[in-house]
């Protein structure tokens, strides 16, 4: 693993140039992420972005839907590991009762209704950046309302940004605000690559990491939450999604995580990275940000809609962290 100490002006990041977290041969540290190094969406951490865009479609049929997205169906059936993915309730034969497309799939909902308000939010303070980091098949510049002179910068490995520009193509699909997109891995130099793009470190900003970080190395999510601090400036917002579980494993049974393995062939805890997880929220808050931690089940209760806690719950851990950069 790189050294994830850094020096240099964050407003001329070629300076970090040296820092990388590319595995090596002997890093065991990485040995999850050596192993979902799949370059597009057939396997690997890549798939999941199918199975987020199958629940996104499953909660865009509901009646009482929390977030709608109309590309999500379009993404599920252009992929042929997935071809044969629900993408409505009515296609699972179990409805809600599944644990895989019925409560999973609307803990994704729900995720995405939650930062989708938040970008809003941030927009609304006269923020005009925004910076998708493991963009996957998200699609917020396409269906969010955003200010004309917004500009979206969507971060992820190459094969994963082709084949969503393929199905956006085919579907003749206009975005609401110019998007950048930064075809890098997390792992190499995605500064370089995102400054070139044009992002302004001098300028607010706001900052996604959905659905990111529990698959990199702490080490590796230490040095990405800095590099956020680094390249922002006053006024600026960032929303990552943690889990606390001190050991994953001892929820490998949990209806979730099985039925995930069982219905798709996904072993999320195989994907996981296992090792120590940093307080990033901590860290924030040490240099000066303000930042609140919640549970997802706070905005279930809050909106009426979501999972709510079970017995061996996979999502039990799971957190998510609103931080500020104050203006002042």
């Amino acid at each position: 693993m790189s050294d994830t100490s850094t020096t240099g002006d964050p407003r001329h990041p070629t300076n970090d140039r040296s820092v990388s977290f590319a595995p090596t041969e002997g890093d065991t540290t990485t040995t999850a992420m050596r192993r979902t190094g799949a370059e597009g969406v057939d396997a690997g951490v890549g798939l999941t972005a199918l199975l987020v865009a199958a629940a996104r479609a499953i909660e865009t049929h509901r009646h009482d839907s929390l977030a709608r997205d109309v590309y999500a169906e379009h993404f599920v059936r252009a992929a042929p590991a997935c071809a044969d993915w629900p993408v409505s309730i009515q296609q699972v034969p179990e409805g809600d009762d599944n644990p895989l497309w019925g409560r999973f799939a609307r803990y994704f909902g729900l995720r995405t209704s939650v930062l989708d308000d938040f970008l809003h939010q941030s927009v609304g303070t006269g923020v005009r950046q925004v910076v998708l980091l493991g963009a996957g098949l998200d699609t917020r510049a396409f269906r969010l309302d955003l200010p004309s002179d917004c500009v979206v910068f969507e971060i992820d490995r190459a094969g994963v940004l082709a084949f969503k520009e393929q199905v956006l193509t085919d579907l003749s699909a206009a975005p609401k605000a110019k998007r950048i997109l930064v075809p890098v891995d997390l792992r190499a130099d995605w500064v370089t690559a995102l400054t070139s793009g044009g992002f302004d470190p001098a300028a607010p900003s706001v900052w996604l990491a959905e659905g990111l970080l529990f698959y990199l190395p702490g080490p590796a999510e230490t040095y990405l939450i800095d590099t956020v601090d680094r390249l922002t400036t006053r006024g600026s917002a960032l929303v990552f999604e943690a889990k606390l579980e001190k050991d994953l494993l001892a929820y490998r049974d949990s209806p979730i995580y099985t039925a995930t393995r069982e219905q798709i062939g996904i072993d999320l805890l195989d994907l996981f990275d296992r090792g120590p997880r940093p307080d990033s929220a901590g860290d924030l808050a040490a240099k000066g940000w303000s930042t609140s931690v919640h549970t997802p089940f706070d905005f279930t209760r809050q909106r009426g809609r979501g999972p709510l806690p079970e017995p061996n719950d996979a999502l039990e851990g799971n957190r998510w962290v609103f931080a500020h950069k104050p203006r002042f």
